[in-house]
């Protein structure tokens, strides 16, 4: 049997109808009727469901390898194989679902279908067999195969045993069946033994199916286009993949309009590769043709990495293998592999390096035991030579950052090999100088504090909304930040405020439209800077959906967008609105009610730090800047350098450098695999939580609805995902916020004790279960990119035992006896104000009431370093702070008290204590509480000092 589907889109003979082998075309899940989990029938979704498609296929072929064996067992009973319908949704599934994967195809699966349909099911098992061995990972032997395989498909499959890395290519173009055998023939034959990796065809004859297929194959990581391909596919999809894929080529603005006379063939080229490109940025794109190839290159040169003639394969060949080791080359991770097999002499500092005072010792040869050796071999210093210095990175390090900022989309990055929190320090350092005002998330992490503290600048305090059931924040609204800057502007003091800082996404997964909040904060004041934590965001530059949220992709969209004709028009007519005919700008009110629009002129200087270790490969402390600034050269490139050389030690990790070298690699060539994956077990975690009866009367797993107040979002759905690709499209395209789905909070009231309880005595000592976060009465799950399918599911079973043992716990307890008095949680603290003493409108502070300070900033730099005094601070207990504060006192906070986890402060240096903030301390359940010491107090300023 040859592996030739048939040509896409046309009509299967009566009998292969008879089984129903096309995909359903109502877009029902193919689990609805499932009348277990475990099997195919346990897939959530339906066969067109890209988030989920990794494990429909695998699932899909499993249970019929699984059922087709029974029936194999069983005798030749075709009564058995039409009372198994879980048989007949599997291969409708897989019949839509391979044609978008490589290996296999439609034809594979009717074929499979015909030998059911006949009886011979022991033929249907071996070649079922043969497909789940290659999605195992197994090898193929001879005795795979059936007297009817042919050579062709003995050598394809001989190819598993290859251990190169592999990858699959998309053709979209309208051809024949032998028209693909032949190019699959090709591709074959040109593998030569010193290619570094192999690959194989993926042929979709329209543009559709060209989009479903990078939607669905992670493993695609290059696409010819061929201009014959058509534009709407022939197969019976799932409603939410073909609204996916509407929603995918709605989105994609035209680019530069080709000559009249190739308007007609090149458009439709240019719209495929730009909604490609937009879907998976990562992709090489190649376009082939026959005629006219001199006249094509000058209008696609843009969109496509290369023009071909259709005879010129091994061109094609050898260029596909090229690209592919540029992304795969890792060249600070191949220097220190170089390094540590050279022989040298060690004559400098670092007694560690090559392992010369722990190899020869008696006592701690056990270092090398437990690390290795290479760990060893690979210490050295910058300044010893062979290996490129972080500071001034010229050779190996270098060329790592540009292929990271090729990865993320930034225009520069740079690693930082001590966190995070460095990161922010360096870049504040870098953009804000004494008195500038920096507009603050009150609830960012505790290092934005340090750093406005330490650049002498001014923070002006912007308040997320409270969720006060769960006792943490949300995300700061736009109109609070509008209406801040607004203030400033009447105020005449709109040119101090220098940048914003807001954290994307937040500890609890709120995540913010960046690319609104910056357009809407530059038609205020065109030259602000924005500076993005997404300590917790860096693996969503690998989905297409999650993508469009982050930092660097939407300061390219926004540079994109300010660049057009049609946002010119609409900026001006939009002016008209906002001002009278004097041209005086109309009242706060109308400026609240729109969507701003920025000036075409307007400057896009937008900074992004991302923990690289907590949700990509890397280790502890690597972390990255990512710089997308329209004035780095002209204005913020030496400082910048100056801030790094401050913050960055002269002996950084090098084994930190490597991994984020490394872990760029894997997002690049599995990323998005990898993302999708976590997207879709998280999805599954929550479900099966909110399905399992004596989970769902134990947990409740919050959605959107009561994250995201209704005012935040407009789409309807409490978990958008949970629906499908294109309901999560639309939500992440127009909500204000959004929650990440690779984040689930759980709410554990019903359990009877607190989230720090839950997190240690019962997850962690009982079973061995990390968690990061809890608040009072929640406990926050995070899937990560690492995250497997058993991890999920011992997950579920420890919540079950737990939920029994809550559960028996209070069906014993005593009914005379009164139940525990449940403390009530206050309301989260805003920020109160700083005192006079340190308020920049001490004007406003004087007068005091609510108009104590018209604008909030205030000098936390002065009331830092006067709380290092000893004089000038004293210590005081809780219940005399709070005498002190109902007696009309305004106590002054000399340090930052900062809860950890989550890591913001609830007091900065110079602001005023509240009861509110006491109320607030009194009942946290967080056993790390920074800058606060229980046995003597609060540290607060003298008043008489």
């Amino acid at each position: 049997m040859t592996r030739i589907e048939s040509a896409p889109g046309t009509t299967a003979e009566p009998a292969r109808r008879a089984i129903s082998l096309a995909a359903t075309t109502d877009g029902d899940s193919i689990s609805r009727s499932a009348p277990q989990a475990g099997t195919a029938a346990a897939l959530e979704r339906d066969p067109g469901m890209p988030a989920s498609s990794w494990r429909l296929r695998s699932d899909a072929w499993e249970y019929l390898r699984y059922a087709v064996k029974r029936l194999a067992l069983g005798g030749d009973d075709r009564s058995a194989l039409a009372a198994d319908s879980e048989i007949l949704r599997s291969l409708r599934a897989l019949e839509t679902v391979e044609l978008y994967w490589a290996g296999f195809g439609q034809q594979y699966v009717r074929d499979i279908g015909d030998l059911l349909e006949q009886g011979d099911f022991r033929t249907a098992l071996d070649r079922i067999g043969r497909v789940v061995k290659r999605l195992r990972g197994e090898a193929q032997g001879d005795e795979a195969f059936d007297e009817y395989a042919d050579e062709q498909e003995r050598i394809e499959f001989a190819a598993d045993t290859d251990p190169r890395p592999r990858f699959e290519v998309l053709v979209v173009d309208e051809t024949t069946a032998a028209d693909r055998e032949a190019m699959r023939g090709d591709a074959q034959r040109l593998r030569a033994p010193a290619d570094s990796f192999i690959y194989e065809y993926v042929i979709v004859p329209s543009a559709d199916d060209a989009v479903a297929a990078v939607l669905t194959n992670p493993n695609i990581l290059a696409c010819v286009v061929r201009p014959g391909f058509s534009d709407r596919t022939r197969q019976r999809l799932s409603r939410d993949l073909r609204e996916t894929i509407r929603l995918a080529r709605s989105e994609v603005a035209p680019g530069l309009a080709p000559t009249r006379s190739q308007l007609a063939s090149v458009q439709r080229v240019l719209g495929l590769a730009d909604t490609l490109a937009a879907i998976r940025p990562e992709l090489d794109l190649y376009f082939m043709a026959g005629a006219h190839i001199e006249e094509l290159a000058g209008a696609l040169t843009r969109r496509f990495r290369r023009v071909f003639r259709r005879e010129d394969q091994l061109e094609l060949h050898l260029t596909l293998l090229r690209r592919i080791s540029h992304l795969y080359d890792t060249p600070f991770f191949t220097a220190i592999q170089d390094h540590a097999r050279r022989p040298v002499g060690v004559f400098h500092a670092l007694p560690v390096a090559r392992g010369g005072s722990v190899v020869s010792s008696k006592w701690i040869r056990d270092l090398a035991d437990f690390y290795g050796l290479n760990l060893l071999l690979a210490e050295t210093s910058a300044t010893s030579g062979g290996l490129d210095s972080l500071l001034a990175p010229v050779g190996t390090i270098k060329k790592a950052q540009d292929l990271a900022a090729r990865a993320y989309g930034a225009k520069h990055t740079f690693f930082v090999t001590n966190g995070t929190s460095t990161a922010n320090k360096i870049v504040h350092q870098a953009l804000t100088a004494p008195n500038d005002v920096v507009l603050v998330d009150r609830n960012c992490h505790k290092s934005h504090h340090h750093a406005v503290m330490l650049t002498g600048a001014r923070p002006a305090y912007l308040e997320a909304y409270p969720l006060n059931d769960f006792a943490f924040y949300g995300a700061v609204p736009i109109t609070r930040i509008k209406q801040l800057l607004l203030d400033y502007r009447a105020a005449g003091r709109l040119d101090e405020v220098r940048m914003i800082t807001l954290t994307n996404c937040t500890f609890d997964g709120i995540v913010y439209d960046p690319e609104r909040v910056m357009a809407e904060c530059l038609a205020i004041k065109p030259d602000l800077v924005f500076l993005w934590d997404e300590a917790w965001f860096a693996f969503a530059a690998f989905h297409p959906v999650t993508r469009r949220r982050t930092a660097m992709a939407a300061a390219r969209r926004l540079e994109d967008r300010l660049r057009s004709s049609a946002h010119a028009a609409a900026y001006r007519a939009q002016q008209e609105r906002l001002h009278d005919a004097d041209g005086a700008a109309l009242p706060d009110e109308a400026w609240l009610a729109e969507r701003l629009l920025p000036a075409p002129d307007a400057r896009i200087r937008v900074y992004a730090t991302q923990s690289t270790h907590k949700t990509l490969t890397a280790l502890r402390q690597g972390s990255m800047i990512h710089v997308y600034d329209q004035d780095w050269v002209r204005e913020a490139e030496e400082p910048f350098h100056e801030a790094f050389m401050t913050h960055t030690s002269t002996s950084p990790n090098y084994q930190i450098l490597s991994s984020l070298d490394i872990g760029r690699r894997q997002v690049e060539l599995e990323g998005f695999e990898l993302v999708q994956r976590q997207l879709d077990l998280a999805t599954s975690l929550a479900q099966s939580i909110a399905r399992h009866p004596l989970l769902r009367r134990t947990f409740r797993v919050l959605t959107a609805h009561d994250l995201v107040p209704a005012a935040h979002r407009s789409s309807g759905r409490p978990m958008p995902l949970r629906d499908g690709l294109s309901t999560m499209w639309e939500a992440w395209a127009n909500d204000e916020f959004v929650v990440d789905p690779s984040r689930i909070t759980i709410e554990i009231s019903r359990t009877g004790v607190d989230g720090d309880t839950f997190k240690h005595e019962h997850l962690m000592d009982r079973y061995g279960i990390q968690v990061n976060k809890t608040s009072r009465n929640t406990v926050l799950f995070m899937t990560n990119i690492g995250t497997s399918r058993s991890a999920i599911a011992y997950l579920i079973e420890v919540l079950v035992k737990l939920a029994e043992r809550f559960e028996e716990e209070q069906a014993q307890r005593d009914p005379d006896l009164p139940l525990p008095a449940e403390i009530p949680m206050p309301p989260l603290p805003d920020f109160s104000a700083f005192s006079v003493d340190y308020a920049s409108d001490r004007a406003g502070a004087i007068a005091g009431g609510s108009e104590r300070s018209a604008l909030p900033d205030g000098d936390m730099r002065a009331a830092f370093f006067r709380g290092q005094r000893r004089g000038a601070v004293e210590h005081v207990l809780p219940a005399e702070l709070r005498a002190r504060v109902e007696r009309g006192e305004e106590p002054v906070s000399a340090g930052f008290v900062t809860p950890y986890p989550p890591g913001f402060p609830v007091l900065v240096p110079g602001q005023v204590i509240t009861a509110g903030v006491l109320d607030f301390m009194a009942v946290l359940d967080t056993r790390e509480i920074h800058g606060y010491d229980p046995r003597r107090g609060y540290r607060i300023l003298r008043s008489a000092w």
